[in-house]
């Protein structure tokens, strides 16, 4: 992904930052909001920004899925 897409794209829910996460390839993989503790999916370099599709993940957990 773009970084000056990944600088424009927040949360949908508390509109606060995103990180980018990534795969041992150093692919984009998800879109993780720290402070709800949600990562929302990047599919075919598209960011699934709803939050149905998003999973729960621990912020302070040393290994990403």
């Amino acid at each position: 992904m773009d970084h000056r897409l990944i600088e424009l794209l927040v949360c949908p829910l508390c509109k606060g930052p995103l990180t980018l996460a990534r795969d041992a390839q150093n692919r984009g993989t998800e879109l993780q909001c720290p402070a709800d503790r949600l990562a929302f999916p990047i599919r075919d370099g598209i960011p699934i920004m709803l939050e149905s599709e998003a999973r729960t993940f621990d912020p302070d957990a040393t290994a990403a899925p």
